[in-house]
């Protein structure tokens, strides 16, 4: 059952799923653009490339001949994934959904117009001239994403015509890929936003977690908790919706599925065909497996009985604040010392402004109150200082 895995991406998320297939005997290959990266830590070999470069791209599959290939990031050549189905190897959770979703543009229109979908109003710009007419098309407020970015990067809210600038010039500088284009998307009215983590399976039914609710600044998000409170009705509306999308991109794995919930009812936000950073609250022991375990059985095609949720949880983010190729951590005997507390340093070699280094875990019993456990995780995190 031994399974070698290409993981094109090496961050903490690749890192969680790298320890998962480490548990259960599983050979792991990670790749990013710099040495030591977290994943790279735990795997039991890496290689450093430019995942954009499709000659190298080619060049390393070639060299370790992998089972499966699971993309972590966005900023890989995934074109080259069609190529790689063709000689036998599983890109997880296919190539379509990598494809697809690996760019805002194509996601979005499976969603609104091939699937109908309710989404945000949008329009796409590739041009600081064709941002203004975007923007006069779907109204301020309004927020500006690049079609290839990650963690927010390149994301902006524009709330006057002064913005307009600015947004283009940011998106340029947080974009990744070729071409600069964004989606330009009128301003939801939303009263909370859930991620709703999916797993799709080869031979049995699709799986949904209990919701997890979040908060986000600079489009990254900074808490997270579950479960959140979410209507019957509105969880029906998601899960229906995500099922859908993810039947339409095929393949098996998890998926992090982002909505809007608003008076209006609920509207696809986006999806990741991945574990989702929202999703490290499973890291607290809310579920019998947590994201990364429940991504790894998906994809070895290990049948996966049922999700349960054990307990409340809560994670917020422990952010950098300067610059660093040595940074250190004051404060984690504080935080060792609480009760129904956990955390995680990633192990990333350099700091910058807002670089998540790490993460803290609050957890109780289900039915406590879950913004007492979101604040407790928020108030933690502010023990842990990083030194520069």
């Amino acid at each position: 059952m031994t399974k070698k895995i290409l993981l094109l991406g090496s961050g903490e998320l690749g890192k969680e799923f790298v320890i998962a297939a480490q548990r259960i005997g599983q050979t792991v290959i990670a790749v990013d653009s710099y040495e030591n990266a977290p994943a790279m830590q735990v795997a039991h070999g890496f290689e450093v490339i430019n995942m954009l470069d499709g000659i190298e791209l080619d060049r390393i599959v070639a060299k370790h001949n992998p089972d499966f290939i699971v993309p972590e990031i966005e900023a890989i050549r995934t074109e080259r994934f069609y190529d790689y189905e063709k000689q036998g190897i599983t890109v997880v959770p296919s190539a379509k959904a990598a494809n697809f979703t690996m760019n805002r543009k194509a996601i979005r229109d499976l969603a609104a117009k091939d699937l109908g979908l309710r989404t945000a109003n949008y329009r796409y710009a590739t041009s600081a001239v064709e941002l203004q007419k975007a923007v006069a098309e779907v109204g301020i407020p309004c927020v500006v994403k690049p079609l290839m970015s990650s963690s927010g990067k390149g994301q902006s809210t524009i709330k006057t015509e002064a913005d307009i600038a600015k947004a283009w010039q940011y998106a340029e500088e947080g974009s990744r890929g070729d071409i600069v284009e964004v989606i330009v998307e009128a301003f939801v009215n939303f009263n909370s936003e859930i991620t709703l983590l999916t797993v799709t399976q080869n031979d049995n039914p699709t799986l949904f977690c209990a919701p997890i609710g979040h908060r986000q600044e600079r489009g990254d998000y900074q808490e997270s908790w579950q479960p959140a409170q979410v209507s019957d009705q509105d969880l029906k509306e998601a899960q229906d919706m995500a099922r859908k999308v993810t039947e339409a991109l095929g393949g098996a794995g998890l998926f992090g599925v982002e909505f809007f919930l608003t008076d209006e009812g609920v509207y696809f936000s986006e999806l990741s065909p991945r574990p989702h950073d929202t999703g490290m609250v499973t890291l607290a022991g809310t579920q019998n497996f947590n994201e990364f375990e429940l991504h790894l059985r998906a994809v070895l095609s290990l049948p996966i009985f049922e999700i349960t949720q054990e307990r409340a949880g809560a994670s917020a983010v422990i952010l950098a604040h300067g610059n660093s190729n040595n940074p250190t951590y004051s404060g984690i005997s504080a935080v060792a010392a609480l009760p129904k507390t956990d955390f995680r340093i990633f192990g990333k070699p350099t700091s910058r402004p807002y670089r998540r280094m790490g993460v803290v875990l609050t957890h109780d019993s289900l039915g406590t109150n879950i913004e007492t456990v979101t604040e407790k995780a928020k108030e933690v995190a502010k023990l842990v200082t990083i030194n520069l």
